[in-house]
């Protein structure tokens, strides 16, 4: 290897060939673009969203509340989704996606006790509450935890 040979990684560098103020013959000379002069024309313009000293959009509007970033998204699925599988087997998130229940299971899914579900399936989700878990026991299941 010799640093005549180095080259940089493939995509990772953008096509650059649009030299700005090289005449009128380019396309983009003597205004390079930036119109005729006005602040947006000089070195050091305004950040994107400045007013000029007006009290800008995003301080004029009232703030409510706040975004927990700790907060999880479960799925929420009723007993009644689960009757589609075959008495004595196990369902898992993996099986609920494959059969179409679930689309994205996002931070968790958790088993509800609506509807009625007459066959005994080992179920296996990150949260099942607590008539759901007793009416999949009442028919000889199991409720895992996972």
């Amino acid at each position: 290897m010799e640093l005549s040979n180095l080259s940089p990684a493939k995509g990772s560098k953008q096509s650059d060939n649009f030299r700005r103020g090289r005449g009128h013959g380019s396309g983009n000379g003597k205004t390079a673009g930036k119109g005729h002069k006005g602040q947006k024309a000089r070195s050091g313009a305004p950040r994107i969203g400045f007013e000029g000293g007006q009290m800008p959009l995003y301080r004029r509007i009232p703030k409510r509340g706040f975004k927990n970033r700790n907060t999880k998204e479960i799925v929420a699925i009723n007993m009644s989704a689960l009757e589609v599988f075959e008495d004595g087997s196990t369902v898992g998130v993996n099986t609920m996606i494959e059969q179409g229940i679930i689309k994205n299971p996002k931070d968790g899914v958790k088993i509800l006790g609506n509807g009625k579900l007459t066959k005994k399936l080992t179920v296996q989700a990150n949260a099942f509450s607590a008539s759901a878990k007793e009416s999949i026991e009442a028919l000889g299941g199991k409720a895992e935890v996972i």
